[in-house]
């Protein structure tokens, strides 16, 4: 059993202004698309250039961050946005959905290549291969802020937390009496979706989208490939305390979610193949 080590969220303070490692894991993951795109531009046959990238993370990023923000609002926190409708306008408060994040990119990539010409598909296959860098990146900002924990495990890399840092883990998410010092040992879940989610799904897609398979289908297993990760790692991670389980005792909004990406991938799949 290890022990968390509970990080400062706040990677560096000037005066006033708070660089959190949260906000930085978004700048890597960003970085990282745009550096692994370039080089994946320069491939023969591509038909991308390499300055192509620099439109493409622009308008990859403003579907992430508007995306993401108004998906956890009304996936996750319906009741907040009713009661006060600026609540959405928060961003300094938390709360980003990779659900939401993926509808804004889909909405973000369509205008993308609209005005460059390109096929929806043509791009989202593109942008498949690359999401996973950050994807992996958000997850590891996940696990610095100490959130989305997994529930007890009995695995030796299972981690115990500080109630004295993380009160609202120990009294909303595991219900532990007032006074507990430390949680038992949990499931490090956002390092489990780190892995799956970043260099699994990354390594399956670079090597699936070097075949040459036709359009559709690197989109397709994307979606394939994320949602039975997310919705394995959901069997283990502990619900939001305001929303719980929401069926059976185990079923989680996250699967709820995923499981139209599982259908959907297994259907682009089929229709890409078919098609060729």
């Amino acid at each position: 059993m290890l022990t968390y080590p509970g990080f400062d969220p706040i990677a560096l303070q000037l005066g006033p202004l708070a660089i959190r490692w949260y906000g930085l894991m978004y700048a890597v993951g960003f970085l990282g698309f745009w550096w692994v795109g370039r080089r994946r531009a320069r491939l023969a046959g591509s038909g991308w250039a390499e300055q192509d990238l620099d439109d493409l993370l622009w308008f990859g990023a403003l579907g992430v961050i508007l995306g993401g923000r108004i998906g956890y609002m009304l996936f996750y926190d319906t009741a907040a946005i009713i009661h006060d409708p600026t609540r959405i306008l928060h961003i300094w408060n938390g709360g980003m959905s990779f659900h939401g994040g993926l509808l804004g990119v889909l909405v973000a990539m369509a205008w993308y290549g609209h005005r460059r010409g390109k096929r929806f598909f043509e791009v989202m296959d593109f942008v498949a291969v690359l999401t996973p860098i950050g994807l992996a990146a958000g997850r590891i900002g996940n696990f610095i802020n100490g959130e989305l924990w997994g529930g007890p495990g009995s695995v030796p890399w299972a981690m115990r937390v500080s109630c004295e840092d993380f009160g609202h883990l120990c009294a909303n998410k595991l219900g532990l009496p007032p006074g507990t010092e430390w949680t038992p040992a949990l499931h490090p879940s956002q390092l489990y979706e780190a892995l799956l989610e970043g260099p699994v799904l990354f390594a399956l897609l670079w090597w699936f989208a070097s075949r040459n398979p036709p359009t559709r289908a690197v989109s397709g297993l994307f979606l394939l490939g994320y949602g039975v990760f997310r919705f394995s790692v959901e069997l283990v991670r502990i619900p939001d305390a305001h929303i719980g389980y929401l069926a059976f005792g185990w079923v989680t909004m996250g699967q709820v979610l995923s499981l139209p990406m599982v259908l959907g991938g297994v259907f682009l799949i089929w229709l890409a193949y078919r098609k060729a």
